[in-house]
């Protein structure tokens, strides 16, 4: 396909923080590949190269963020020529792609979910997308109803369900004055704890312990968006140790 203009839209949700969303290349150097970074949506975009090489079109837009929270997240790209209107949960970004070019010239298919092994390092080195999407459509084609319906071919549809499995994982919601009190265990000689956290708030206490015996406490918090651990030991000399991050 050669275009001019193009319209891709879907909506997706993920706990995963990597994962290509979907990829299409072409022999005359033009790519497009949206994918999560680090919780974040990027799109790279080159509408092709010269045959000299002298013509730079690579382009990389990032927005958006925490987009891992397993929450539903839509997303609509239109392109015509050079000019992009990236939209993510109604929140749209315009830029100009780099190069001379107007035209996406993808030559071979278009996959969702992940990239094909092309041989490339930029291939191998990307995760394939985990979790859910629905609404895909691109440029007028519902891929999703397409798929179901087996009417897109030829196509290859790798380990996939019609359905949204929910994460085993229980969240906690906390409060302003709410905690989570659990027992202790004071015959023991090691304190380990580990948890995942997402907050918006700069400030907050996230745990704090005495230990057995009035030998001091641990006290892990958040100040002005920083994770500080505070351990006091009342029968060393140094009692404080504190540990910023």
């Amino acid at each position: 396909m050669k275009t001019l203009k193009d319209v891709i839209s879907l909506k997706f949700k993920t706990s995963e923080s990597e994962g290509v969303i979907f990829h299409g290349e072409g022999q005359q150097g033009d790519y497009i590949t949206l994918e999560l970074k680090k919780a974040k949506l990027v799109l790279n975009l080159n509408l092709g190269i010269n045959q000299l090489g002298s013509i730079f079109g690579h382009t990389s837009v990032t927005t958006g963020s925490l987009l891992d929270d397993h929450h539903w997240h839509s997303i609509i790209i239109e392109r015509h020529g050079r000019n992009i209107n990236l939209t993510l949960d109604r929140h749209m970004q315009h830029f100009r792609t780099n190069g001379e070019f107007d035209y996406l010239d993808l030559d071979y298919e278009i996959t969702f979910g992940g990239m094909p092994f092309s041989g490339k390092p930029s291939s191998n080195s990307r995760k394939n997308f985990k979790g859910c999407m629905e609404s895909i459509n691109y440029n007028g084609n519902n891929i999703t109803d397409l798929a179901k319906r087996k009417k897109l071919e030829p196509s290859n549809v790798g380990n996939l369900s019609f359905s949204c499995v929910e994460p085993h994982t229980v969240p906690v919601f906390f409060n302003a004055t709410s905690y989570l009190e659990v027992p202790g265990r004071p015959s023991q000689d090691l304190f380990s704890v580990s948890f995942f956290f997402r907050t918006w708030n700069p400030n907050g206490l996230l745990l704090f312990s005495n230990f057995a015996d009035d030998l001091g406490n641990v006290e892990i918090d958040i100040n002005e968006g920083k994770v500080s651990v505070h351990i006091n030991v009342t029968q060393l000399k140094k009692n404080r140790i504190d540990i910023s991050s």
